[in-house]
């Protein structure tokens, strides 16, 4: 995977605002990409969105500004949840 690639992986509990939980480029993109999958964590490219995102500080609460943006993702994983099983969870 290139150096330009990068990956960002959020938590949301249904309370306050997602939780950036992993963010890296390259290798450790790949890693995190290759985790998520194992996990059956749905994956969603999104490069723009992802490099903003990797800029915040793990643990760190999505601010308001991106809320819009990361809804849309979650929507669309939420909506994978109600039709395909999920394993490891």
């Amino acid at each position: 995977m290139p150096e330009k690639d990068v990956v960002a992986a959020l938590k949301y509990t249904g309370s306050g605002a997602p939780q950036v939980v992993a963010a890296g480029r390259g290798h450790v993109a790949a890693t995190i990409l290759a985790r998520a999958r194992e996990a059956g964590v749905p994956v969603h490219r999104d490069p723009e969105l992802a490099d903003a995102l990797a800029q915040l500080a793990l643990g760190q609460e999505v601010p308001p500004a991106m809320w819009t943006a990361v809804a849309e993702v979650l929507a669309w994983a939420y909506g994978l949840q109600k039709r395909v099983p999920t394993p490891n969870r």
